[in-house]
């Protein structure tokens, strides 16, 4: 199908807050799963897209989820895809994206994510990452500028696409254990017990 065949379309809208999804699939190109707003939870979904297809400003833990990056489809004029657009506001905002083990894999070449918001905040931990992820990783996009206030990280990350010798300069590096805990599903997501899964 040609590029001008395809446009943006949300797959899932998410707004409240507490919700768990397991074993799901969101399939789209552009804006796939828009994690709007809220604690979600998602164990083992597929998730698919090229463009900012998972995006938003909701406070979530993806864990064991695979990520399929279709970028390959792009036309030749846009270089790179987006996995994720989190839209972070403030430094008391909670919201942003942690995903804990899973994949990510694909055609083309994407990155891990761009600002949707002057303090995004996305980690990767465990994830084995293929090549499809680009060597830079990150992009300020609109906040170029104020990429100290971001909190883009991978840790123990492994794959072809986990190389972090060409990675931005401003990622967050070598994060604290401590600080790493506070992004454990019972920390980040499950202060109040809401979840029956075992870990």
């Amino acid at each position: 199908m040609a590029y001008y065949n395809r446009a943006p379309a949300v797959a899932a809208r998410i707004y409240g807050d507490k919700s768990a999804f397991e074993q799901c699939a969101f399939l789209g190109f552009q804006d796939t799963l828009w994690d709007a707003q809220g604690r979600h939870y998602f164990n083992s979904c597929y998730i698919e897209g090229a463009v900012d297809f998972i995006w938003g400003s909701g406070q979530s833990f993806y864990e064991d989820c695979r990520i399929n990056v279709t970028a390959g489809l792009l036309p030749s004029w846009i270089s790179a895809g987006y996995i994720t657009a989190q839209g972070r506001q403030s430094p008391a905002d909670p919201s942003g994206f942690v995903f804990s083990r899973g994949f990510v894999f694909g055609s083309g070449q994407a990155y891990l994510g761009r600002a949707y918001g002057p303090y995004s905040r996305v980690i990767f931990v465990g994830t084995s990452m293929g090549e499809v992820v680009i060597p830079q990783g990150w992009d300020a996009w609109q906040y170029t500028g104020h990429e100290g206030n971001f909190m883009y990280a991978e840790v123990k990350c492994e794959g072809p696409g986990a190389d972090m010798s060409k990675r931005i300069s401003w990622e967050s590096k070598n994060l604290d254990p401590s600080v790493l805990q506070r992004f454990s599903r019972s920390s980040f997501i499950d202060q109040d017990d809401w979840l029956a899964y075992e870990t």
